[in-house]
């Protein structure tokens, strides 16, 4: 399992975003691809995507440039992530995962649809309850407050 660049990289924009808003101020496609140390055609496709999401707004003109859309706590994590390159796991993936036949051999009984859904539902239960205004913290704070977070039943305790 691996998140993709987008995912990454969005995310990561999203926060210098926030960060420049507490100055009131904009970001150009040039500022951000410099900071993120990314090309301006892939900022600009990210950026595409965050607009398209609602998660930035753009501005034309010389003050232009790109802001939140709203503010940073009430950007969900999870709704980014879906935005940007979606969920590990969809109820419609094993249709989408059959091998060489119609109809997954696996369909009726499958352990390994039940691991699938396990997983998403403790990475909906982090993602769900992350802001980006949690994002915000330092390393060492985000550690601890992910630690906050309950395990979904059944499972263990972050650590």
């Amino acid at each position: 399992m691996k998140l993709s660049a987008n995912e990454e990289y969005g995310l990561r924009c999203l926060v210098r975003l926030a960060y420049a808003g507490f100055h009131e101020r904009s970001l150009t496609i040039p500022e951000i691809s410099e900071a993120e140390g990314v090309s301006q055609a892939y900022a600009a496709k990210i950026l595409r995507v965050l607009r398209k999401g609602g998660f930035v707004k753009a501005a034309r003109g010389k003050e232009g440039g790109y802001t939140l859309a709203r503010p940073a706590e009430a950007i969900v994590i999870g709704e980014v992530i879906d935005a940007l390159g979606g969920r590990l796991f969809e109820s419609d993936f094993c249709s989408s995962h059959t091998g060489q036949v119609a109809i997954c051999t696996r369909s009726v009984d499958c352990s390994v649809r039940s691991l699938w859904r396990a997983v998403q539902v403790a990475v909906d239960q982090v993602l769900s309850k992350t802001t980006l205004s949690d994002l915000l913290q330092n390393e060492e704070e985000m550690n601890t407050w992910v630690r906050t977070i309950p395990a979904p039943a059944g499972l263990p305790a972050l650590r």
